[in-house]
């Protein structure tokens, strides 16, 4: 399918994802020009005519979902009996992707994400929308850490009353609501329950209820409680362990609300992660209680009164005479700061310290009766903890104690390396430009993907690598045209200059028959002429000997053997006569 235009419009590019239900391909759409993600229906779905009106319905239930963790719908519609929707494409990763590297999250991340996916639950509840599809798999997590959540309307356009279809129950099973395992009837809170299952294995690493095949599986949803989490990793805390266990509830009627589960996850945040910065504002508008008020007003209720006013100190000649003081020994003391000790005789040569480690610049420039401020910087060029530069510059020549700042690297900002195979190389840069990165080396090699596409990268796709730092890229040649010699196969039979054409890479084309003296069968032409150069499977034109027509040949022997007997005996019968 790749490179197919869809309605007209949406350019296939190249297959990213496969599900039970659809396929998802990252397209161009030609219109707005931008990159899109296409989802298509299988097609065992695109004559089940109740699947695809609830399909429909669905997708546009989706398509009026604006939330900022909820992939974006931009249309749906059916080309060529392919039922399809077009979203927003997000580059990143798959929470699976990310619990598969790192094992387990971080209890804070565990509680980011986790509220992110919640928020867009919520708000498609409040749509009268149910996910009904809730796995990691589904949830996908840009380079900047935002959640997206996936495959709004297809997992519930395949749902009915009873969330079954073709006699199966529908879902990932495990991460499927009890309720949704026997075919009952689904509540926003069946995503609740699945939301509680990501939670776990964010937390563990593993899925909470795992056996040998779908039944068992479903089974111990209904039946079993998990391993306590606190058993699988001792440092989570209560507070987090009690909100998973609550949204895993096998009763839907004891789990959370969306809503709920948003302000628990909140308190615990606060809990947890006290924001220790926050500072009270004492400007901030309070109302004064009227008890306050009244204590102020009787503790002193004639001070305004009875108090003479007094000029502004700030007119006073005492007042000048300070602010005078104040500024020389501002100045004297801004010039020592700057200069050191200005008034001393000793003159000392500034040393280079840029390149050596903050420890060891701050080590000389002491040692030679100067004082260092540090100051960190980012650096790309400079490894974190070096010096990049100072100020004064070297061999400059100060007073004692004069204050040297030094600029240490703090090294620079790491960036993820998004996955540009299958973009043509212009599109490529332009992405890598996006994140901060840069075209490095460019190969071509023979390919049959079309000339210029991205075949692969290094570093591979997920790389953490420096800002600034060069993407090597292999592109596309397009499939590679080869040549060849015709070799020279006349004087050979039909047969064997066959064999010699097909192992050269040619293939014989017409062949046409030529009476000759020479045996039935013998190549007497060819076109090309030997030695020419053809593409390989290219026509080599034949021509071949035949017998000649021996029966003409022999009437023909057999006129002018009757002619010749006839003229003697003419002549014969005249000179009897004579």
């Amino acid at each position: 399918m790749s490179k197919q235009i869809l309605a007209q419009r949406y350019e296939l590019i190249e297959r990213i994802g496969d599900g039970g239900m659809a396929s998802v391909y990252r397209a161009h759409d030609q219109l707005l020009d931008r990159y899109v993600a296409v989802k298509i229906l299988h097609p065992q779905f695109a004559n089940d005519e109740d699947f695809i009106v609830r399909f429909r319905k669905e997708a546009q239930g989706a398509a009026k979902l604006s939330h900022a963790n909820i992939v974006n719908i931009y249309d749906v519609g059916e080309c060529d009996n392919q039922y399809f929707i077009v979203m927003e494409y997000v580059e990143g990763e798959t929470l699976k992707n990310k619990i598969q590297r790192e094992k387990t999250l971080s209890i804070e991340a565990v509680l980011d994400i986790g509220g992110q996916i919640v928020g867009a639950l919520e708000h498609a509840h409040t749509h009268n929308l149910i996910h009904c599809d809730i796995k990691p798999h589904n949830i996908l997590i840009k380079p900047n850490g935002q959640v997206k959540v996936a495959d709004f309307g297809i997992a519930r356009a395949a749902s009915s009353t009873t969330m079954t279809y073709s006699g199966n129950v529908v879902g990932s099973v495990h991460y499927i609501s009890p309720e949704q395992a026997q075919g009952n009837s689904i509540t926003p809170k069946s995503d609740i329950y699945s939301l509680g299952v990501v939670f776990y294995e964010m937390l563990t690493g593993r899925v909470p209820f795992q056996g040998e095949n779908v039944v068992s599986i479903a089974l111990k949803h209904l039946q079993e409680q998990p391993q306590p989490i606190h058993e699988l990793r001792p440092e989570v805390p209560p507070v987090l362990e009690a909100i998973v266990l609550k949204a895993m509830e096998k009763d839907p009627q004891k789990r959370f609300s969306s809503t709920q589960l948003i302000v628990d996850i909140q308190n615990a945040q606060k809990q947890l992660f006290p924001n220790e910065d926050a500072v009270e504002d004492p400007y901030a508008t309070r109302v004064i209680p009227r008890a306050t008020l009244n204590n102020i007003r009787n503790s002193s209720p004639n001070t305004v009164a009875r108090t003479p006013a007094k000029p502004s100190i700030l007119k006073t000649k005492k007042f000048m005479a300070i602010l005078v003081v104040i500024l020389i020994a501002g100045f004297f003391a801004g010039a020592f700061l700057s200069f050191g000790k200005f008034w001393s005789s000793e003159d000392i040569k500034v040393p280079n310290v840029v390149g050596k480690t903050v420890d060891e610049a701050k080590e000389t420039l002491i040692g030679k009766n100067l004082r260092v401020e540090i100051k960190e910087i980012d650096s790309n060029d400079v490894v974190k903890g070096y010096v990049v530069s100072q100020t004064p510059k070297a061999d400059s020549v100060v007073k004692a104690e004069r204050l040297v700042t030094i600029y240490v690297s703090k090294g620079s900002e790491e960036v993820s390396v998004p996955d540009i195979t299958g973009f043509t190389k212009q599109d490529a840069e332009n992405q890598l430009n996006k994140v901060g990165l840069s075209l490095g080396v460019v190969k071509e090699e023979y390919s049959e993907k079309k000339a210029g596409t991205v075949l692969r990268q290094d570093p591979m796709p997920g790389s953490k690598l420096t800002k600034g730092k060069a993407i090597d890229l292999v592109v596309s040649k397009g499939p590679e045209i080869k040549t060849g010699n015709v070799p020279d196969v006349t004087g050979n039979t039909l047969s064997v200059a066959r064999i010699m054409l097909e192992k050269a890479g040619f293939v014989i084309g017409n062949i046409q028959e030529q009476e000759s003296d020479k045996a039935a069968g013998t190549v007497l032409d060819q076109s090309p002429k030997a030695g020419e150069m053809l593409k390989e499977k290219s026509a080599v034109n034949l021509v071949v000997a035949k017998s000649k027509d021996t029966k003409k040949e022999s009437t023909s022997t057999s006129k002018k053997e009757n002619s010749a007997t006839k003229a003697p005996s003419k002549t014969g019968d005249s000179a009897i006569k004579e």
